[in-house]
């Protein structure tokens, strides 16, 4: 219908994507204020804020199986998230030469594509 049934408040600065999770019950958000935040759509709350990103960040995704986001940023990273712990699953994935435009988790969550405005995609 267009009408809006939820709003989402917390980011400080412009948000730059979203992404629901497959069950449609946690949404992500990502921003100019190089964060991450995930909410709960039911209730509106903010579940977790996730940080380490050193820019601003463009892109996140939802792994197939909603315990992982992905997330790609001006810092020229991908970095992997455990949503039950909060926090990074490793180090930050490199090798753009420019900043990260968007990422995507393959069908059985092996491997990660990412595109960038280096003129590239590639696939970790």
């Amino acid at each position: 219908t267009g009408e809006c049934r939820a709003k989402f408040e917390g980011h400080t600065q412009r948000v730059t994507g979203v992404a629901f999770d497959t069950r449609g019950t946690q949404l992500a958000s990502c921003g100019c204020d190089y964060a991450i935040r995930v909410w709960d759509v039911a209730s509106g709350t903010c579940r977790a804020e996730l940080k380490g990103h050193t820019g601003r960040v463009r892109s996140v995704v939802w792994s197939n199986d909603d315990t992982k986001l992905a997330t790609g940023s001006e810092d020229r990273t991908l970095r992997l998230w455990d949503i039950k712990q909060g926090q990074q699953c490793s180090r930050p994935l490199e090798g753009h030469t420019d900043f990260v435009t968007c990422v995507a988790f393959s069908a059985d969550n092996s491997q990660l594509a990412s595109s960038s405005d280096d003129g590239n995609v590639r696939v970790s």
